[in-house]
């Protein structure tokens, strides 16, 4: 009878694991990202796995290959259901051999130079291949940070439930650098960040190694990001002091084995602040000195140090124009100085001075373009996607293809400042694809932003993406359980620009959800989607920076004294004839900045992509669109489809209960009700204001809006979005 029972129970045990394996078993907080590491789910895969996973030669004992051989057998236990057998050498079929030619004979008998040749330092080979007679997976590189790079990618084969039986894998980045920059203020508050507080407890280290410091490391290296910037770009000095470079030493020395670098935003006035100089010019002898001196200090506690990113001359911030220099003379000076240890600059193109322009969209390229060529090989000017400020939609930024002689590299936001922050669900991969794919023509068709960046099409060997972080400290990390997806994109397409957003969508649900088919089908449209619904009922064909100074709220309608061309009534510059700012000749003039080609397709409105139609043209009420529709019923229509759009995710959503845990089912489903409501305020806000200027009706077919206009001016928001402004206490 006792046999018997277990009998039953071991029956029992497999159906709930493999045969229902959604079954909600446990809650799921979202705090394991994309690194679940769950029983695979298809009995068929489930016991291929098993048949070429039982056994693990690890050669190699370096700090890194430590850290990928425990992720590997951590990962094959939970996957797989059994532990992987370490061995010496391969005894059996199925074993799994994972080191660099230089420590494992095993690998170098392989004679893998060949393949091995192209990848650098942090691309890897993945293999099914025969040593010692056997049946092998072999993971190898030229060096171990490559190897944990393809640990992490066979563990996603398996997570993804993919076949692994006929593997040929050559793996290696397209950008050197992959970096994410923290907004993290000392204080433990976050700028633009929506999910807590700072994951770095500055009061507690270096003594306190939290484990979540290491699991940071583990999901940045499982997508190939390999640095970081710690602190906010609109700096504290503070962070240059011996106070605190012993904290940085200790989170450094835990992401080292990770592969991951740290950087620091610096402060251009720190020679003042914290080193009691009386100027900061950076032609000054006794300013160069302070920094060397910081620099030495700072390579001395972190000999890995990567260097430093500065914001400078922009929303009030001190740098060289303060004394007269220009942004090359400041980012040489520190550049020369980092050159000594490897360090690099990262150099914001982000600049609105104090004076009052006639168009913000211009003033990055007026300031940067005429320095192309005059900065140091190891300084990088670091350029927003698009001219304004990571605006639901903009077209990519002009300086793109412009320097050929400067090294540039994007910046991405994956905090969502101006897309509804943690609370709507915008999946951002599509954003990032929109940029990268763009043709600038500035060596002809097909010079798209990703190979400038890539240093393709200038040859160029020094290259770099950066995306300012959505990463707190809320149990999920990112507040928003859609929002863990933007970070995943951002380090897979740094790794390849060129990767489709769709197969990342596709890869991250089945990783951090599920794999059954009734559940990825809806909810990878429903990402595809959530982008344009979210520019439709936000910012449609071209209109942008329409929110109040949080960035959160509908306010078209804004006006502020100090600065006129900083306003939202300045951006779209609705008129009794039309909307739309004109960036032609006849306007700004801002589409001068782009090449030809570019210019003549957006500069007449009959082949301008609607998307940006209003970004680059005053645009008459009644102008007919490729809708056949007058210019105002189009924007009606598309504002009232992003509100339709989110009901519809909700309704594909509901019907998914009971896939997938019911605490993270529960949280996305009230947070698109939010949504809801948040996009029809949208819409109403809009659609009323511009209805002021238009002087037409709402289209009969649509639902008109049940409160004035003035309601909406009016309204009185609570702040469950804005966790920034949250401090830790004393």
């Amino acid at each position: 009878m006792k046999a018997l029972s277990k009998r039953y129970y071991r029956v029992l045990i497999y159906i709930i694991l493999v045969v229902f394996p959604n079954l909600n078993l446990k809650a799921e907080s979202g705090y394991r990202l994309w690194l679940r590491y769950d029983l695979v789910s298809d009995p068929s895969l489930l016991a291929q796995y098993r048949s070429v996973c039982r056994e693990l030669v690890s050669e190699g004992s370096s700090e890194t290959i430590t850290v990928a051989k425990k992720e590997l057998m951590g990962g094959v236990k939970g996957l797989l259901g059994k532990d992987l057998q370490a061995t010496k050498s391969a005894t059996n079929d199925g074993c799994i051999i994972m080191g660099t030619p230089d420590y494992s004979p095993l690998i170098a008998s392989l004679k893998l130079d060949s393949k091995l040749k192209s990848l650098g330092d942090e691309g890897f080979l993945i293999i099914n291949t025969i040593v010692n007679q056997k049946k092998c997976i072999v993971i190898t590189a030229n060096k171990d940070i490559g190897v944990l790079y393809g640990v992490f990618h066979l563990l996603k084969l398996l997570q993804t439930q993919q076949s692994i039986a006929h593997l040929s894998i050559i793996n290696s980045p397209k950008i050197k650098n992959r970096i994410l920059n923290h907004w993290d203020n000392l204080n433990g508050s976050i700028e633009r960040g929506y999910a807590g507080l700072s994951l770095w407890d500055w009061k507690t280290l270096p003594g306190n190694i939290d484990q979540r410091y290491i699991d940071y490391a583990r999901a940045n290296a499982s997508i190939g990001i390999n640095g970081t910037v710690l602190n906010n770009v609109n700096a504290d000095a503070m962070i240059l002091t011996d106070n605190y470079l012993p904290k940085i030493q200790a989170l450094a020395n835990v992401f080292r084995p990770y592969g991951i670098k740290v950087y620091l935003s610096a402060k251009f006035s720190a020679p003042i602040e914290i080193g009691g100089l009386k100027t900061a010019d950076p032609l000054d002898p006794t300013v160069i000195a302070w920094w060397k001196a910081k620099v030495d200090e700072i390579y001395k506690y972190i000999p890995d140090f990567g260097g430093f990113l500065v914001k400078a001359n922009s929303e009030g911030q001190p740098g060289p124009q303060d004394y007269e220099r220009n942004h090359a003379d400041g980012a040489n000076m520190m550049a020369d100085i980092l050159a000594l240890h490897g360090g690099i600059v990262m150099w914001r193109a982000f600049v609105y001075s104090s004076k009052v322009s006639d168009d913000r969209a211009k003033q990055a390229y007026d300031e940067f373009k005429p320095m192309d060529g005059k900065f140091r090989k190891n300084v990088l000017i670091q350029v927003k996607n698009g001219p304004i400020d990571f605006q639901p939609r903009e077209p990519f930024h002009p300086l793109f293809g412009a320097m050929p002689n400067t090294q540039l590299m994007m910046e991405f936001q994956i905090t969502q400042e101006y897309l509804g922050f943690a609370t709507h669900l915008v999946y951002l991969g599509p954003l990032y694809e929109e940029c990268l794919n763009s043709d600038t023509y500035a060596k002809g068709k097909g010079s798209t932003v990703a190979k400038i960046i890539e240093g393709k099409l200038d040859n160029q060997s020094l290259s770099a993406m950066a995306g300012v972080a959505n990463i707190g400290n809320d149990t999920n990390w990112c507040g928003h359980p859609f929002a863990q997806a933007n970070w995943y994109a951002y380090g897979r397409l740094a790794w390849d620009p060129e990767l489709s957003s769709q197969k990342i969508a596709e890869d991250w649900l089945r990783m951090t959800f599920s794999s059954n088919e009734k559940f990825l089908l809806p909810v990878k449209k429903m990402m595809m989607d959530s982008r344009e619904i979210a520019v439709n009922y936000m910012t449609p064909m071209g209109l942008s920076t329409l929110m109040d100074g949080s960035h959160y709220r509908p306010a078209p309608w804004r006006k502020e004294k100090l600065r006129s061309d900083g306003t939202s009534t300045s951006f779209h510059k609705a008129d009794s004839l039309g909307i739309g700012f004109d960036r032609t000749k006849t306007g700004s003039n801002a589409l001068s900045q782009y090449f030809p080609q570019v210019e003549k397709e957006w500069g007449d409105l009959k082949t301008c992509p609607e998307k940006y139609l209003l970004w680059f043209h005053h645009v008459n009420w009644n102008y007919r669109v490729k809708s056949g529709k007058i210019l105002w019923d189009e924007l009606c229509y598309r504002y009232y489809a992003g509100v339709d759009s989110v009901k519809g995710m909700q309704k594909s959503w509901n019907k998914l209960d009971g896939i997938i845990d019911s605490e993270r089912f529960q949280q996305v489903k009230m947070l698109l009700a939010m949504q809801e409501k948040e996009a029809e305020i949208w819409r109403n806000s809009c659609v009323l204001y511009f209805q002021t200027f238009s002087k037409m009706p709402i289209p009969k077919d649509l639902v008109k809006p049940d409160k004035p206009l003035d309601y909406y001016k009016n309204l009185k928001y609570n702040s469950i979005s804005e966790k920034d402004k949250r401090e830790k206490p004393n």
